[in-house]
């Protein structure tokens, strides 16, 4: 697995998020550990969670080598209400306030066409891997950012929200990633009153040890793939990441329902 890019670390006591305390799902790989990294590289209190227990030492790893903190706890799945209460609540009980939370975790789609999909082994897992795993943790972690003065909700939509694809069945995918979008949309005008901003990015492809396994990066996929963004290569982590720096900084006090493509110019074409 390559790790992302470290960004230039923050003097201790100074940085971007000094002073918060951040809950990142999905820390143990991919854009939710660089995510997690680049938050404490910036001053931030870490608090991950995964799914994958080998995943979250990794990360620790990772974050220990730069002579960070990242606490990662493992196992948790994001789609169990349970153990999304349980990240929130261990999170606010050992730093006493929840200043962000980034919904990173997610679950690999399930890619068919809508004539060929099946409802009950496709459909609905894709659903519950890219809309539950995003509305669970944020209802855990609600009465924690109302108790802490508000705060940063940052989820992942994706440039699958406003286009399709003719080269794969995505309908699921598409879907999901839209209900995200409408979602954190109505969690801003919720979270208003209570001084939490809600906002969605939404990434192009990005190189994770999960694309990278579906074949995304190689030969044929990979020329269609950079057709299509006029920067000429593939996201990482770190490009995702800093942009949900700004997300969770106090330079973003008056941002909120919005959407930022961080996709290499996809959806300008």
């Amino acid at each position: 697995m390559t790790a992302p890019r470290s960004g230039p670390t923050a003097e201790p006591g100074t940085g971007r998020l000094h002073g918060k305390v951040a809950l990142v799902t999905g820390a143990g790989a991919g854009i939710g550990q660089g995510c997690a990294l680049l938050f404490a590289e910036q001053g931030a209190t870490v608090v991950g969670c995964d799914l994958d227990p080998a995943a979250a030492e990794r990360t620790r790893k990772l974050a220990a080598d730069r002579g960070l903190t990242v606490d990662v706890l493992a196992p948790l799945d994001m789609t169990d209400p349970i153990d999304a209460r349980c990240f929130a609540d261990e999170a606010f009980a050992l730093h006493g306030r929840v200043d962000a939370l980034v919904t990173a975790g997610a679950i690999a789609p399930h890619m068919a066409t809508a004539a060929e999909m099946d409802f009950d082994t496709q459909w609905t897992p894709t659903m519950r891997g890219e809309a539950d795993v995003v509305f669970l943790p944020v209802q855990a972690a609600w009465r924690h950012l109302v108790a802490s003065g508000g705060g940063s909700i940052v989820n992942f939509a994706s440039v699958n929200a406003f286009r399709g694809s003719g080269t794969f069945g995505m309908v699921a995918h598409c879907a999901g990633k839209a209900a995200v979008l409408g979602m954190t949309r109505q969690l801003a005008v919720e979270g208003g009153p209570s001084g939490i901003r809600a906002n969605t990015i939404s990434p192009g492809m990005v190189r994770t040890p999960a694309t990278e396994s579906a074949g995304a990066h190689e030969g044929a996929a990979q020329q269609a793939l950079l057709a299509r963004i006029p920067l000429g290569r593939v996201g990482r982590p770190e490009d995702i990441a800093w942009c949900a720096v700004y997300l969770l900084s106090d330079e973003s006090t008056w941002v909120t329902g919005g959407n930022f493509p961080v996709d290499g110019g996809v959806l300008a074409k």
